[in-house]
């Protein structure tokens, strides 16, 4: 029996990353489903099984005959090589369009008229097989580069995003045909971004994150995992609103144009050592920034000058939420637009609590609860527990037997309770394996999609950020410090 069995393998990506597979086989008849976001290294996984990726550490024994893989990204190609062939000099004068049928491109590397009409026969697109490959619809090209695909009678079938771009019904008619195609012996690889595109006939599910596969093994036991289901419950969050504050009527609000933060020429100094020299920075409605660089470069001393707790922002030009540093502000009138976790937060929190506490803890600001809980924030941090896929008894359960990464998306969520204006993350992915932090970065988004709120996420590598960032601060090493480089993204 044909197998693929890879062993402590690393695979290099580029000169900086590499994919990490510590164990993993793949035998025949084998239905397989790779699911992780996008930058976890799933296309990487998919030419890695292929066979495309050099293996730089590890083992990898294989010995399926006809692997063939098939991505979105191929199909792109031969669609736009196929608009391109009337852009050529081939063209003669009395042909109007040089374009292939779907037969010569199922056809094309293993001529079989056959076999292509049966298979196209068990596709549905018989009807298509005379049309030009150009004009077909996205799910009737990718029926027909799976034709394709199977004409070379492939004994491992590896299909990169296979439902990307389809509809409701062209992803429900493509994963009946792939389940056929899995009754019949096929070994069959699914590389996909979402876990509610597994299809049923799907019987092993692998999990990825930040290029390490991060969990694996039969369908039910990996769905049964705790994080792994936390993850799978999150993708259905988008499109609902996140939980009042607390008394929305009461909610101070910030003109839509005027900046949020305004530092001109900002320079702190210890022992007249510039930490902070001549930075100019502006954070604009609407854009979340990510701020990176190496320890020590400056990144935690902006921040405490943002969150009014460092004593040379009075002595700066600064401008804060339209209000002039020292211009007769409370330190509560800064922190009220603003929520904070980091990872010293994180360590401090040590009191015993429950989950529902710590939530409720994020009202008052405080480590622990120490005043009288109102009806009105009880109902919210229940509607809070909810999102985090803690709700009813599991919210009495203690904070300290969370994961590592669970109890840092309950603070994350503690920090928003009160609808601040500015959330900053400080190294929020610090310390955790993988699957968390793919976990907590993908709540970050969704948290951030559904509200007001913006984002200052701070980190060490630039590959931490979540999907919601627009522009990034970088601390770039210079000779006598650092100097400051700002980008948009997007």
């Amino acid at each position: 029996m044909s197998s693929l069995r890879i062993s402590q393998g690393s695979f290099r990506l580029s000169d900086t990353r590499t994919l990490s597979l510590e164990t993993l086989e793949i035998r025949a008849g084998d239905s397989w489903a790779f699911v992780g976001a996008n930058g976890s290294g799933k296309s990487a996984l998919a030419r890695a099984l292929a066979g495309e990726l050099p293996l730089l550490r590890g083992e990898r024994h294989g010995d399926f005959q006809q692997p063939v893989r098939l991505s979105f990204e191929q199909l792109q190609k031969m669609l736009s090589d196929e608009w391109q062939r009337n852009n050529t000099d081939l063209l003669s004068p009395d042909e109007e369009d040089t374009g292939r049928t779907a037969a010569e491109i199922i056809q094309e590397e293993h001529p079989h008229p056959a076999r292509c009409a049966q298979l196209a026969a068990q596709f549905g697109i018989s009807a298509l097989l005379e049309r030009r490959f150009k004009y077909l619809s996205t799910g009737e090209t990718r029926k027909t580069l799976l034709c394709r695909a199977l004409m070379g009678q492939p004994d491992l079938l590896i299909l990169d995003e296979p439902f990307d771009g389809l509809d409701v019904a062209s992803r429900a008619q493509l994963a009946e045909l792939l389940a056929q195609l899995a009754q019949q012996g096929h070994t069959l690889v699914l590389v996909l971004n979402r876990f509610d595109e597994i299809p049923e006939f799907v019987q092993q599910v692998g999990v990825l994150a930040d290029c390490t596969l991060a969990s694996q093994g039969p369908r039910q036991q990996v769905m049964a995992d705790a994080l792994v289901a936390q993850l799978a419950h999150s993708e259905n969050l988008a499109g609902l609103a996140l939980p009042e504050s607390e008394d929305p009527q009461q909610q101070p609000a910030l003109p839509m144009d005027q900046p949020r933060i305004v530092l001109r020429d900002g320079v702190v100094s210890y022992n007249d050592r510039a930490i902070i020299d001549r930075l100019s920075w502006q954070v604009d409605p609407g854009q979340h920034w990510q701020i990176v660089g190496p320890n020590g470069a400056g990144k935690s001393t902006l921040l405490s000058l943002i969150t009014g707790d460092h004593p040379q922002g009075y002595s700066n030009d600064l401008t804060l939420f339209g209000r002039r540093r020292g211009s007769g502000e409370t330190i509560w009138e800064i922190k009220r637009h603003i929520g904070y976790v980091s990872s010293s937060l994180h360590l401090e929190y040590r009191v015993s609590s429950s989950v529902r506490n710590v939530i409720i803890s994020g009202f008052f600001d405080s480590i622990g609860i120490y005043q009288a809980v109102s009806d009105r924030q009880r109902q919210l941090s229940e509607q809070w527990l909810q999102l985090l896929g803690l709700g009813g008894a599991q919210g009495e359960t203690p904070f300290h037997s969370l994961s590592w990464g669970q109890q840092r998306l309950a603070l994350i969520a503690r920090a928003l309770v009160k609808h601040p204006a500015l959330l900053i993350l400080d190294e929020p992915l610090q310390g955790l394996d993988p699957l968390n932090r793919q976990l907590v970065r993908r709540f970050i988004d969704v948290l951030i999609g559904e509200g007001a709120t913006q984002l200052l996420f701070v980190s060490h590598h630039a590959q931490d950020a979540p999907q919601c960032i627009t522009h990034r601060l970088s601390f770039v090493p210079a000779e006598n410090g650092y100097r400051y480089q700002q980008e948009q993204l997007h």
